[in-house]
């Protein structure tokens, strides 16, 4: 069984890859699975305090398979902001912007979503659909924080999935030739509440812990210049 939400953007999108350092800019264009499965863990938390939220964890949430139906079109910004970076060397004393932080410019992607993101979670047998749908409910941000959104109704409880969503699983399948070939990263096999706890001190590898799932959004790049790209969806019979 599959449980439905359609999510609009409230504000640009932005989401780093998983392999990207600290000072890169690009981003992806939805969010991952892993990025979907730590804000419900967030909500979980929150909502019914850790000891339930790492029980639901250990039991379904981890191992949930996620697929996600695009939307229909985004327009990525480029752009360089100004920002803030710890120093490496002291400044001098009297110099301009003295102080533990210097300015400096870095290169950001923004995405602006024309259409509703639809996230879809395959339950199993053990997961609870009525604590997911209330957590799907307090849902308001995906990827970097400030990435909000916005559920546009009540959770669906489905059979199989309807057309337009893809699982991300790394079965790529048949791929378009207009596909947008990506990584999105997920939650590796067997991984425990403790190894995502960012208070318990264990680390997350990626390739262990968290892995990358090969995925060909079905994007066609529409056009482009130095400050945009715009991306429209393929359906598959187009």
């Amino acid at each position: 069984m599959w449980l439905i939400a359609d999510y609009a953007a409230s504000a640009l999108f932005s989401l780093k890859p998983a392999t990207a350092t600290a000072s890169g800019g690009k981003t992806l264009l939805v969010p991952t699975p892993f990025a979907i499965k730590m804000a419900l863990l967030d909500i979980a938390i929150r909502l019914e305090g850790r000891e339930r939220a790492a029980a639901a964890w250990d039991e379904w949430i981890g191992a949930a398979r996620v697929a996600l139906r695009p939307p229909e079109r985004i327009v990525v910004n480029n752009t360089f902001i100004k920002v803030l970076r710890p120093r490496r060397n002291p400044a001098q004393p009297g110099s301009q912007h003295a102080g533990f932080f210097q300015q400096t410019i870095a290169y950001r992607e923004y995405a602006q979503w024309d259409d509703v993101l639809g996230l879809a979670l395959g339950l199993g047998e053990s997961a609870d659909v009525e604590r997911l749908s209330r957590w799907l409910f307090n849902v308001n941000y995906l990827g970097k924080r400030g990435s909000f959104v916005q559920l546009q109704g009540p959770p669906q409880p489905v059979e199989t999935l309807p057309d337009g969503y893809i699982v991300v699983d790394g079965d790529l399948g048949t791929i378009s030739l207009n596909a947008l070939l990506t990584q999105l990263d997920d939650v590796g096999e067997g991984t425990t509440f403790a190894q995502v706890d960012i208070y318990s001190g264990k680390r997350i590898q990626l390739g262990k812990q968290r892995i990358l799932r090969h995925v060909a959004l079905p994007y066609r790049l529409v056009a482009s210049s130095r400050g945009y790209s715009y991306y429209e969806r393929q359906e598959e019979d187009s």
